[in-house]
């Protein structure tokens, strides 16, 4: 019986051992990505384009109903512009995935790491993350809004932090009305 009384002792003292030092891993819900759409917008002096690009992959950790994490994959290969048709749309598209931009026959995706999420209000959330494109990985903050299974995120793009400098005026003189705008704008809707 001391024997018994004993060994229920060990077993409880190390389960809970085990237990105090065992990290839970929040709750990761996976991006339905059938249902999710990434659209961007980038600006010239002339005027804009705008189209989307598809996610990979992707997941938003949860800690109760709280956001604290997540992580992207988005499939470069898929750029794609809307605001086109016919021979301007294949060239714009052909363009945007040539190496004067995003060069997605080296870089086929392009990753979105949360680091630090605080929360900003109800459902809204400040995001610190890290965005890799073209092999270069650079800091971002943005904002995260969270509705039942859906989420909203908006940000904007230095895009020759990533060796995007084509047509850039910050790289590039006697531009004039050929210039493109340094930043874009990327606007996620999310299932999960």
């Amino acid at each position: 019986m001391k024997n018994t009384i004993k060994a229920l002792a060990i077993v409880t003292l190390a389960v809970f051992t085990t237990l105090s030092f065992t990290t839970i891993e929040g709750n990761k819900k996976e991006i339905k990505t059938d249902k999710s759409e990434v659209v961007w917008k980038g600006y010239k002096v002339t005027g804009s384009h705008e189209g989307t690009i598809a996610i990979q992959s992707g997941s938003l950790t949860f800690e109760e109903d709280k956001l604290t994490g997540g992580e992207f994959i988005i499939d470069m290969t898929t750029i794609n512009s809307t605001d086109l048709e016919g021979e301007y749309k294949g060239k714009l598209d052909g363009h945007l995935k040539s190496d004067d931009f995003f060069g997605v026959t080296n870089h086929p995706t392009a990753s979105l790491i949360f680091k630090d999420v605080v929360s900003s209000g109800k459902n809204a959330y400040t995001v610190s993350g890290d965005l890799t494109i073209k092999g270069k990985t650079n800091p971002v903050t943005f904002t995260i809004s969270i509705y039942g299974n859906k989420a909203t995120a908006s940000l904007k793009v230095d895009r020759t932090k990533y060796d995007v400098k084509y047509g850039s005026a910050s790289f590039f003189d006697g531009l004039k009305d050929k210039a493109i705008y340094d930043e874009f704008d990327l606007v996620a809707d999310l299932e999960f």
